[in-house]
Protein backbone atom coordinates (compact mmCIF):
# COMPACT_ATOMS: atom_id res chain seq x y z
CA UNK A 1 0.00 0.00 0.00
CA UNK A 2 1.61 2.99 -1.22
CA UNK A 3 1.37 6.66 0.82
CA UNK A 4 0.00 8.39 -1.87
CA UNK A 5 -2.99 6.35 -1.91
CA UNK A 6 -4.07 6.79 1.74
CA UNK A 7 -6.33 10.12 1.42
CA UNK A 8 -8.83 8.69 4.31
CA UNK A 9 -7.03 10.28 6.94
CA UNK A 10 -8.28 13.30 8.36
CA UNK A 11 -6.31 15.93 10.39
CA UNK A 12 -6.85 17.18 14.06
CA UNK A 13 -5.28 20.28 15.13
CA UNK A 14 -2.15 19.96 16.36
CA UNK A 15 -1.92 21.43 19.67
CA UNK A 16 -5.68 19.38 20.50
CA UNK A 17 -3.70 16.05 19.09
CA UNK A 18 -0.39 16.52 21.31
CA UNK A 19 -2.46 17.12 24.70
CA UNK A 20 -4.28 13.92 24.15
CA UNK A 21 -0.98 11.95 23.28
CA UNK A 22 0.87 13.19 25.85
CA UNK A 23 -1.81 11.90 28.12
CA UNK A 24 -1.87 8.43 26.62
CA UNK A 25 1.83 8.04 26.61
CA UNK A 26 2.31 7.58 29.99
CA UNK A 27 3.65 10.96 31.25
CA UNK A 28 6.68 10.84 28.64
CA UNK A 29 6.91 15.00 28.86
CA UNK A 30 6.17 15.70 32.00
CA UNK A 31 8.80 17.36 34.06
CA UNK A 32 10.96 15.19 35.65
CA UNK A 33 9.71 13.89 39.06
CA UNK A 34 6.14 14.83 38.74
CA UNK A 35 5.19 11.40 38.01
CA UNK A 36 5.38 8.12 39.98
CA UNK A 37 8.83 6.20 39.06
CA UNK A 38 8.20 2.86 37.45
CA UNK A 39 11.18 0.52 36.47
CA UNK A 40 11.09 0.13 32.71
CA UNK A 41 13.89 -2.64 33.12
CA UNK A 42 11.49 -4.85 35.43
CA UNK A 43 10.64 -8.35 34.62
CA UNK A 44 7.55 -9.37 32.83
CA UNK A 45 5.12 -8.52 35.04
CA UNK A 46 2.37 -7.43 32.89
CA UNK A 47 2.38 -10.43 31.06
CA UNK A 48 0.27 -12.46 33.48
CA UNK A 49 -1.64 -9.51 34.80
CA UNK A 50 -3.29 -8.51 30.78
CA UNK A 51 -2.67 -11.42 29.00
CA UNK A 52 -5.61 -14.02 27.77
CA UNK A 53 -5.95 -17.08 28.79
CA UNK A 54 -7.45 -18.23 25.36
CA UNK A 55 -9.00 -16.38 22.63
CA UNK A 56 -12.60 -17.29 20.68
CA UNK A 57 -11.93 -19.08 17.77
CA UNK A 58 -11.67 -17.57 14.58
CA UNK A 59 -14.62 -19.55 12.95
CA UNK A 60 -17.19 -17.74 16.01
CA UNK A 61 -15.87 -14.10 15.06
CA UNK A 62 -18.54 -11.62 13.84
CA UNK A 63 -16.68 -8.99 11.52
CA UNK A 64 -19.90 -6.94 11.27
CA UNK A 65 -19.47 -6.53 14.91
CA UNK A 66 -15.97 -5.10 14.99
CA UNK A 67 -16.84 -1.19 14.36
CA UNK A 68 -14.11 -1.05 11.70
CA UNK A 69 -13.95 2.29 10.11
CA UNK A 70 -14.18 0.99 7.35
CA UNK A 71 -15.97 -2.00 7.05
CA UNK A 72 -14.00 -5.05 5.46
CA UNK A 73 -10.45 -3.09 6.35
CA UNK A 74 -8.51 -2.54 9.35
CA UNK A 75 -7.30 1.09 8.90
CA UNK A 76 -3.55 1.55 10.93
CA UNK A 77 -1.78 4.13 11.84
CA UNK A 78 2.48 3.22 11.96
CA UNK A 79 5.31 4.82 11.53
CA UNK A 80 7.59 5.49 8.29
CA UNK A 81 11.11 5.23 9.66
CA UNK A 82 11.60 2.20 12.81
CA UNK A 83 13.17 -0.40 10.82
CA UNK A 84 13.01 -3.17 11.00
CA UNK A 85 10.01 -3.18 12.87
CA UNK A 86 7.88 -0.50 11.35
CA UNK A 87 9.08 1.32 8.22
CA UNK A 88 8.53 2.21 4.32
CA UNK A 89 10.39 0.42 1.76
CA UNK A 90 12.50 1.44 -1.15
CA UNK A 91 9.18 0.85 -3.08
CA UNK A 92 6.83 2.87 -0.92
CA UNK A 93 5.24 -0.18 1.05
CA UNK A 94 4.90 -0.19 4.68
CA UNK A 95 6.58 -3.09 5.77
CA UNK A 96 8.74 -4.81 9.15
CA UNK A 97 8.07 -7.13 11.64
CA UNK A 98 5.15 -5.43 12.97
CA UNK A 99 3.23 -4.49 10.29
CA UNK A 100 4.13 -7.98 8.40
CA UNK A 101 2.49 -9.50 11.50
CA UNK A 102 -0.60 -7.42 11.01
CA UNK A 103 -1.02 -8.49 7.16
CA UNK A 104 -1.31 -11.73 8.72
CA UNK A 105 -3.49 -11.70 10.92
CA UNK A 106 -5.63 -9.32 8.80
CA UNK A 107 -5.98 -12.57 6.28
CA UNK A 108 -6.74 -15.07 9.03
CA UNK A 109 -9.81 -12.40 9.59
CA UNK A 110 -10.51 -12.13 6.02
CA UNK A 111 -9.84 -8.24 6.18
CA UNK A 112 -7.60 -6.12 4.55
CA UNK A 113 -4.78 -4.05 5.83
CA UNK A 114 -4.57 -0.20 5.33
CA UNK A 115 -1.86 1.46 6.37
CA UNK A 116 -1.29 5.04 6.79
CA UNK A 117 1.99 7.22 7.96
CA UNK A 118 1.91 9.18 11.12
CA UNK A 119 4.22 10.22 14.29
CA UNK A 120 4.45 8.14 17.17
CA UNK A 121 3.52 10.97 19.69
CA UNK A 122 0.00 11.48 18.16
CA UNK A 123 -0.57 7.49 17.05
CA UNK A 124 -2.34 6.97 20.17
CA UNK A 125 -4.50 10.07 20.41
CA UNK A 126 -5.73 9.30 16.23
CA UNK A 127 -6.59 5.61 17.92
CA UNK A 128 -8.50 7.15 20.57
CA UNK A 129 -10.38 9.18 18.36
CA UNK A 130 -10.68 6.46 16.16
CA UNK A 131 -9.08 8.16 13.16
CA UNK A 132 -7.06 4.61 13.13
CA UNK A 133 -8.97 1.23 13.87
CA UNK A 134 -5.36 -0.24 14.74
CA UNK A 135 -2.01 1.56 15.82
CA UNK A 136 1.02 -0.33 14.86
CA UNK A 137 4.22 0.47 16.51
CA UNK A 138 6.24 -1.64 18.67
CA UNK A 139 3.97 -0.06 21.24
CA UNK A 140 4.82 -0.90 25.07
CA UNK A 141 1.66 -1.54 27.23
CA UNK A 142 1.87 0.92 29.63
CA UNK A 143 -0.68 0.96 32.20
CA UNK A 144 -0.68 4.64 31.90
CA UNK A 145 -1.37 3.89 27.61
CA UNK A 146 -4.51 1.36 29.15
CA UNK A 147 -6.49 4.55 30.26
CA UNK A 148 -6.18 5.50 26.95
CA UNK A 149 -6.55 2.87 24.35
CA UNK A 150 -7.24 -0.74 24.76
CA UNK A 151 -4.17 -3.49 23.64
CA UNK A 152 -4.00 -6.84 22.22
CA UNK A 153 -1.77 -9.75 23.65
CA UNK A 154 1.62 -9.06 23.31
CA UNK A 155 3.46 -10.42 20.44
CA UNK A 156 6.79 -8.81 20.90
CA UNK A 157 8.84 -7.74 23.91
CA UNK A 158 12.03 -5.05 23.55
CA UNK A 159 15.37 -4.00 24.51
CA UNK A 160 16.20 -0.89 25.64
CA UNK A 161 19.73 0.68 23.87
CA UNK A 162 21.95 3.36 24.57
CA UNK A 163 23.69 4.99 21.23
CA UNK A 164 26.17 7.15 21.65
CA UNK A 165 29.56 8.18 19.80
CA UNK A 166 32.13 5.06 19.14
CA UNK A 167 34.45 7.23 21.57
CA UNK A 168 31.78 8.62 23.87
CA UNK A 169 32.54 8.24 27.50
CA UNK A 170 28.85 7.30 27.94
CA UNK A 171 28.74 4.03 27.34
CA UNK A 172 26.14 2.98 29.55
CA UNK A 173 22.45 3.52 30.92
CA UNK A 174 23.98 4.02 34.34
CA UNK A 175 26.13 6.79 33.01
CA UNK A 176 23.21 9.25 32.45
CA UNK A 177 23.26 11.70 34.84
CA UNK A 178 22.87 15.28 35.28
CA UNK A 179 24.99 17.44 32.49
CA UNK A 180 24.78 14.67 30.23
CA UNK A 181 22.61 15.39 26.78
CA UNK A 182 20.52 12.35 26.11
CA UNK A 183 17.73 12.19 23.27
CA UNK A 184 14.71 10.26 23.29
CA UNK A 185 11.51 10.68 20.84
CA UNK A 186 8.52 12.39 22.34
CA UNK A 187 6.02 10.16 24.24
CA UNK A 188 8.15 6.79 24.45
CA UNK A 189 8.78 4.37 27.53
CA UNK A 190 12.26 5.74 26.86
CA UNK A 191 11.05 9.46 27.48
CA UNK A 192 9.11 8.59 30.81
CA UNK A 193 11.98 6.32 32.09
CA UNK A 194 14.87 9.39 31.37
CA UNK A 195 12.35 11.66 32.82
CA UNK A 196 10.82 10.01 35.45
CA UNK A 197 12.77 6.96 36.33
CA UNK A 198 16.39 8.97 36.17
CA UNK A 199 14.91 12.22 36.65
CA UNK A 200 16.50 14.26 34.32
CA UNK A 201 15.22 16.44 31.66
CA UNK A 202 16.19 14.79 27.91
CA UNK A 203 16.02 16.43 24.50
CA UNK A 204 12.91 15.83 22.77
CA UNK A 205 12.32 14.55 19.17
CA UNK A 206 9.36 13.77 16.93
CA UNK A 207 10.79 10.71 15.28
CA UNK A 208 13.56 8.25 15.48
CA UNK A 209 15.64 10.00 12.06
CA UNK A 210 15.77 12.88 14.25
CA UNK A 211 17.11 11.69 17.12
CA UNK A 212 19.54 9.36 15.62
CA UNK A 213 21.07 12.34 13.26
CA UNK A 214 21.72 14.59 16.46
CA UNK A 215 23.32 11.57 18.03
CA UNK A 216 25.72 11.03 14.91
CA UNK A 217 26.96 14.90 14.62
CA UNK A 218 27.11 15.07 18.27
CA UNK A 219 24.50 17.47 18.61
CA UNK A 220 23.34 15.03 21.88
CA UNK A 221 25.66 12.49 24.11
CA UNK A 222 23.31 9.93 23.65
CA UNK A 223 20.14 8.74 22.34
CA UNK A 224 17.88 5.72 24.40
CA UNK A 225 16.06 4.44 22.27
CA UNK A 226 14.31 0.70 21.36
CA UNK A 227 17.06 -0.87 20.60
CA UNK A 228 15.39 -2.87 17.31
CA UNK A 229 14.83 0.87 15.72
CA UNK A 230 18.10 1.98 17.00
CA UNK A 231 19.57 -1.25 15.44
CA UNK A 232 17.73 -0.05 12.01
CA UNK A 233 19.52 3.35 12.39
CA UNK A 234 22.77 2.67 12.49
CA UNK A 235 25.01 2.49 9.44
CA UNK A 236 28.48 1.38 9.29
CA UNK A 237 30.48 4.55 8.95
CA UNK A 238 28.19 6.11 11.31
CA UNK A 239 30.90 6.87 14.08
CA UNK A 240 28.40 5.76 16.42
CA UNK A 241 27.37 2.20 18.37
CA UNK A 242 24.91 0.34 20.80
CA UNK A 243 27.17 0.75 23.78
CA UNK A 244 24.66 -1.33 26.10
CA UNK A 245 21.03 -3.12 25.64
CA UNK A 246 18.69 -4.38 28.52
CA UNK A 247 15.59 -6.43 28.24
CA UNK A 248 12.35 -4.74 28.59
CA UNK A 249 9.75 -7.53 28.90
CA UNK A 250 7.54 -5.78 31.94
CA UNK A 251 5.75 -3.80 29.83
CA UNK A 252 5.49 -6.36 26.14
CA UNK A 253 4.53 -4.86 22.75
CA UNK A 254 1.08 -5.15 21.32
CA UNK A 255 -1.67 -3.29 18.80
CA UNK A 256 -3.54 -0.53 20.48
CA UNK A 257 -7.62 -0.15 19.89
CA UNK A 258 -9.89 2.37 20.71
CA UNK A 259 -11.03 1.91 24.30
CA UNK A 260 -13.47 -0.25 24.88
CA UNK A 261 -13.82 -1.79 21.30
CA UNK A 262 -13.32 -5.44 22.81
CA UNK A 263 -14.80 -7.03 19.43
CA UNK A 264 -12.06 -5.83 17.19
CA UNK A 265 -9.60 -6.97 20.45
CA UNK A 266 -11.14 -9.87 20.55
CA UNK A 267 -10.80 -10.58 16.93
CA UNK A 268 -7.12 -9.62 16.89
CA UNK A 269 -6.16 -11.70 19.43
CA UNK A 270 -7.86 -14.69 17.50
CA UNK A 271 -5.95 -13.84 14.47
CA UNK A 272 -2.68 -13.31 16.55
CA UNK A 273 -3.23 -17.00 18.43
CA UNK A 274 -3.70 -18.11 14.92
CA UNK A 275 -0.26 -17.13 12.99
CA UNK A 276 1.65 -18.13 16.22
CA UNK A 277 0.01 -21.33 15.97
CA UNK A 278 0.95 -21.85 12.31
CA UNK A 279 4.21 -20.86 12.82
CA UNK A 280 4.06 -17.11 11.05
CA UNK A 281 5.41 -15.40 14.26
CA UNK A 282 8.25 -17.81 14.36
CA UNK A 283 9.07 -17.18 10.63
CA UNK A 284 8.63 -13.51 11.20
CA UNK A 285 10.47 -13.18 13.83
CA UNK A 286 13.57 -15.13 12.08
CA UNK A 287 13.42 -13.12 9.17
CA UNK A 288 13.40 -9.41 10.89
CA UNK A 289 15.53 -10.21 13.68
CA UNK A 290 17.90 -12.40 12.85
CA UNK A 291 20.20 -11.38 16.11
CA UNK A 292 17.43 -13.82 17.71
CA UNK A 293 18.98 -17.18 16.76
CA UNK A 294 17.47 -19.33 19.20
CA UNK A 295 14.02 -19.37 21.03
CA UNK A 296 15.16 -18.16 24.38
CA UNK A 297 16.17 -15.10 22.20
CA UNK A 298 13.07 -14.41 20.82
CA UNK A 299 11.01 -15.46 24.19
CA UNK A 300 13.30 -14.11 26.79
CA UNK A 301 12.18 -13.75 30.66
CA UNK A 302 9.64 -16.13 30.59
CA UNK A 303 7.59 -14.25 28.09
CA UNK A 304 5.78 -15.29 24.99
CA UNK A 305 3.79 -13.98 22.26
CA UNK A 306 -0.13 -14.65 21.90
CA UNK A 307 -2.45 -15.61 25.00
CA UNK A 308 -1.35 -18.18 27.59
CA UNK A 309 -2.85 -21.05 25.44
CA UNK A 310 -1.62 -20.92 22.49
CA UNK A 311 1.70 -22.99 21.73
CA UNK A 312 4.76 -21.23 19.46
CA UNK A 313 6.32 -24.35 17.43
CA UNK A 314 9.99 -25.00 17.91
CA UNK A 315 12.26 -22.93 16.33
CA UNK A 316 14.62 -24.70 13.81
Amino acid sequence: MRINALKWLSTVPVAAALVVSLAACGGGTSPAGTASPTDALAGAQSADKYTTADVTPLDKIDKSKLGLLTDGTIKVGTLSDAPPSIFIDKSGNFTGFDNELLKAMGEKLGLKVEFASTKFQSLLAQVKNQQFDVGSSSISTTDARRKTVSFTNGYDFGFMALVSKTDSPVKSIADLKEGVRVGVVQGTVQDDMVTNQLGLDPVRYPDYNTAYANVKSGQIDAWLAPSQQAEGQIKEGDGTKIQEKKVATQNFSAFAVAKDNTALVEALNSALDAVIKDGTWTTLAKKWFPERKTDAERMPDGWKPGSKAVQVPAGK
